[in-house]
């Protein structure tokens, strides 16, 4: 038992810093992946610890639903000033 909680731990720390790094790089658009990375990776951990881990998976949880929430802002961003440039002639 004391090895699957073990498991919860690490996956719960490697959830909160897929989620910081998603947020820190969601002007890049291929930080999404780890956006989408953190939110699996909070669920699964969150299933496998209890205390203050199981509370840092949530957290690495919402800071991926965020990361992907900016992410996805972050493309209309770019698909309207894309469409805007071209009907202005620049493109």
């Amino acid at each position: 038992m004391e090895n699957q909680n073990n498991s919860g731990n690490g996956l719960a720390i490697a959830a909160l810093i897929l989620g910081i790094v998603s947020i820190a790089f969601s002007w890049s658009g291929f930080v999404g992946l780890l956006a989408v990375a953190a939110l699996v990776l909070g669920i699964i951990a969150r299933k496998k610890t209890e205390g203050s881990k199981r509370t840092m998976a949530t957290v690495g949880m919402i800071l991926g639903i965020v990361g992907i929430v900016f992410n996805i802002v972050g493309i209309i961003c770019v698909v309207v000033m894309g469409v805007g440039l071209a009907e202005l002639g620049y493109w």
